[in-house]
Formats: C-alpha cells, sequence, structure tokens
C-alpha cells in the first residue's frame, strides 16, 4: 500500500493519514501525562480521552479500508 503522507493534498487519505498521526501524537501525550500527575481524576481524564482518540483512528483506518458499511 501506499504511504498515505505522499499521496495528493486531494486525496482524502492524505488527510486521514495527516488526521491519525495527530491523534496518534495526542494520545502518546496524555499518556506520558498519567505519571506526571498525581491527581487520579486527572489520570483517568487522560486516559479516557486517549481511548477515545484511539477510537477515532480506528475510525480513519476503517474509512482507508473501507471495511465498515457506512464507508462502502
Amino acid at each position: 500500500m501506499t504511504d498515505v503522507t505522499t499521496r495528493n493534498p486531494g486525496d482524502p487519505l492524505y488527510h486521514t493519514g495527516q488526521i491519525k498521526d495527530l491523534l496518534r501524537g495526542t494520545m502518546d501525550h496524555l499518556r506520558e501525562d498519567i505519571a506526571k500527575v498525581d491527581d487520579p481524576q486527572a489520570r483517568a481524564l487522560f486516559e479516557t480521552s486517549a481511548e477515545v482518540l484511539g477510537g477515532l483512528v480506528t475510525a480513519c483506518e476503517h474509512y482507508e479500508q473501507k471495511s465498515e458499511p457506512a464507508w462502502r
């Protein structure tokens, strides 16, 4: 499969690739910050947020692969 970062900017897959990279970066940042705070509620918020962003990454992948009926 072609690397989505080398696609034409008019191609939606170019943008889903960029969005996935941003979401993954934010997920990593949230998970790193869990170890930096003592507040259990903040930790839960960061982990929950990372999980939600992971769902968005999965949705982008399903769109790219047309693996769900909504994307066919």
